[in-house]
């Protein structure tokens, strides 16, 4: 249960300490004096975003804490001590958030820092917030099979279904991936295998290209270069005069250096003309002109050249190109066991949701007529003296199991039953949606239940009964009813009341006396008598002296 609520430089309140009460808490007070304020200050403790806008003017943060006491519920203590977040005192909980004005948020439980997300889901398991409007979050189909699962006590039951669920479609994902990538991999096989195919008729070897290039160079200017050495063999064949010069001048008779030095060079040219000649004949006997090996040459060249331009890469590269092909292509794996084993196990899991779920459904279809009859004995109990309430199936599998509910009402028996939103009035919303939530509660985990003006647009005997309902609820449920009906707080086993003075929100635990002046209030408005005095008294006596419903 909510035992204390502790706000500072919230919204409109400077500094609040709020201690709760088993059983039922009214909160009353007059429009515009900030009732709602609380509700805010819980929904930022259990994990709504934070916005600066909360933070009071002229202060630099806002900070919310609340206590709770965890005692009747060991499920949650062991999680928290799970997770390390214990607290020194058995079953306490204090749950912090501190907003700044850079607009950082910061989250704890009993000291230690906690993310939103964890912040959120303590919260889902502590407090459940029921609005004026909830009648809209009741049409919701998701919303109908909770309220139904807790009514059959079946919760745990739909999470185990849930999982199952969650389980084997992510195998059915694995297996639908796999596919695809196997699909990929045979695709991209074949790809690889008609490329490598291209390559492998080239056959062009490490370096060939190159050769290639040069070969083709030579070729192609075969006829130039054998006219080029024929011309310089020619030329280089005059030497006879030069060679008798060298005779003449070897015959000389002296040891004088010049002499000598050009003897030697004489000698070395001769012998250099020599060397160049043999060097140039035998260069000539490579130059061979041969068309049609020029033009296998060429086709081979553009062939590769092509190629390189398919794939990409240098036609240097090309060799290297078809070996990064052969690696890729031994690296897929079109092993199909992965798969196989997949479908197997995919197969099994749909078995084991299927049987959970059937056993969900068993429980759920068992409990719905019971639901079904309570929340009508409730609704002619609020003053809808002809209504019934009906749970519709509807085949429908999913991770919420194998249906889908919805709920249906008749407020006329001259008409059929239809969905909530379609057949009931406002008026009749209200008195329904709040029926279905007193039944839920009745059965929910929930330590304490908050309703904000949920009973808006009842009042007279109707208010009373919703009152006693409230308050035969709050025997073991905690709950906390903000609300503008005076027989509803007069049924209250405590009774704050809101008030706003100039810019700050305060609240006030009342006693007897001022309990009745503001019932008198709440009966009169501004113009309080004694004879609205005196009713209210008897109208708080009546209610302490007899808290069974009607």
């Amino acid at each position: 249960m909510l035992k204390q609520l502790t706000l500072k430089n919230f919204v409109l309140v400077e500094s609040l300490d709020i201690a709760f009460n088993e059983g039922l808490t009214t909160i009353t007070g007059e429009s515009g004096a900030g009732k709602s304020i609380l509700l805010n200050a819980l929904s930022l403790l259990l994990g709504e975003r934070a916005r600066t806008e909360v933070i009071r003017p002229g202060a630099d943060k806002a900070d919310v804490s609340a206590e709770f006491d965890l005692r009747t519920l060991p499920h949650i203590c062991a999680q928290l001590e799970a997770d390390e977040l214990s607290a020194d005192e058995p079953g306490q909980c204090l749950v912090r958030r501190v907003v700044s004005s850079q607009g950082r948020s910061r989250a704890f439980i009993n000291g230690i820092p906690v993310t939103t997300q964890y912040l959120r889901g303590l919260g889902e398991q502590l407090v459940e917030v029921y609005g004026q409007n909830e009648h809209r979050r009741l049409a919701n189909r998701g919303t109908q099979l909770n309220l139904l699962d807790d009514y059959a006590s079946s919760a745990k039951v739909a999470r185990t279904v849930a999982a199952a669920w969650q389980t084997w479609q992510r195998t059915l994902a694995d297996i639908e991936q796999l596919q695809a990538t196997q699909t990929a991999a045979a695709n991209r096989k074949d790809l690889l295998t008609y490329q490598l195919q291209e390559l492998q008729e080239l056959s062009l070897a490490e370096g060939e290209f190159e050769k290639l290039e040069t070969q083709h160079k030579r070729m192609s200017a075969a006829h130039a270069t054998l006219q080029t050495l024929q011309t310089a063999l020619d030329a280089l064949d005059e030497t006879d005069t030069l060679r008798q010069a060298s005779r003449g001048v070897d015959g000389i008779d002296d040891e004088h250096g010049d002499l000598q030095s050009a003897q030697a060079n004489l000698k070395t040219v001769l012998s250099l003309i020599d060397d160049t000649q043999h060097d140039l004949r035998h260069y000539q006997d490579q130059i061979v002109v041969d068309p049609a090996h020029l033009a296998e040459l060429e086709d081979r060249l553009n062939t590769a050249q092509d190629l390189a331009r398919k794939h990409r890469v240098r036609p240097q590269a090309l060799s290297a190109h078809a070996q990064s092909l052969r690696e890729d292509l031994l690296s897929i794996d079109a092993d199909s066991s992965t798969l196989e084993m997949l479908q197997t196990q995919a197969e099994k899991q749909a078995q084991q949701f299927n049987k959970k779920a059937r056993m969900l459904s068993t429980k759920r279809k068992k409990a719905a007529p019971q639901f079904a009859e309570v929340v009508t004995h409730y609704m002619q109990l609020l003053g809808i003296s002809a209504g019934a309430f009906d749970i519709q199936f509807e085949p429908a599998k999913s991770e919420s199991g194998l249906e889908r509910v919805e709920f249906h009402v008749t407020t006329n028996p001259n008409f059929p039953s239809g969905p909530l939103t379609q057949i009931a009035s406002g008026g009749e919303q209200t008195r329904i949606s709040l029926s279905i939530q007193i039944v839920a509660a009745q059965h929910s985990a929930l330590p304490c239940l908050i309703l904000d003006e949920a009973d808006v647009g009842v009042g007279g005997t109707t208010a009373d009964t919703v009152g006693r309902l409230l308050r035969d609820l709050g025997v073991h449920t905690q709950v906390i009813c903000i609300t503008h009906a005076p027989q509803v707080a007069a049924l209250g086993n405590s009774h704050y009341r809101v008030v706003k003075t100039g810019n700050n929100t305060d609240i006030h635990d009342l006693d007897n006396t001022r309990r009745i002046d503001e019932l008198a209030r709440m009966l009169a408005g501004a113009d309080i008598t004694d004879k609205t005095r005196e009713y209210a008294e008897s109208l708080l006596q009546a209610a302490q002296e007899s808290c069974q419903p009607h």
